[in-house]
């Protein structure tokens, strides 16, 4: 269901973000995301727990010590996420957003007409 009728929508923010901007602007970004959602899936699974922000109670692997200025490409996923928020919020989730986004890179990459 969501590929049909949602399908396009996401195809034009993953697309439109990666290759208009984030790849074309920088090519080691599709490395770089995809080392991302690497360490994102490393620990307990792909839950996309890497793309929160620290809180007053609780400090997150985004900024954790081994983390700290290795890892890159957040803003990347956030502004393909406040895209999607936009035009079909509440539709996918973060975890798909973010495993979508990386494959998408990978592909433009690879092709950078796809």
């Amino acid at each position: 269901m969501f590929v049909a009728s949602r399908g396009p929508v996401f195809a034009g923010a993953v697309g439109g973000t990666l290759g208009g901007k984030a790849i074309a602007k920088e090519p080691r970004m599709a490395a770089s995301l995809l080392r991302l959602h690497f360490h994102d899936c490393f620990v307990q699974g792909c839950g996309a727990s890497i793309l929160l922000d620290d809180s007053a109670k609780i400090a997150i692997e985004k900024r954790s010590g081994p983390n700290n200025n290795s890892i890159r490409g957040f803003e990347v996923i956030d502004e393909i996420m406040a895209k999607l928020e936009q035009t079909c919020s509440h539709t996918v989730s973060c975890a798909d957003i973010f495993a979508l986004s990386v494959r998408g890179s990978a592909i433009l990459v690879r092709n950078p007409e796809a």
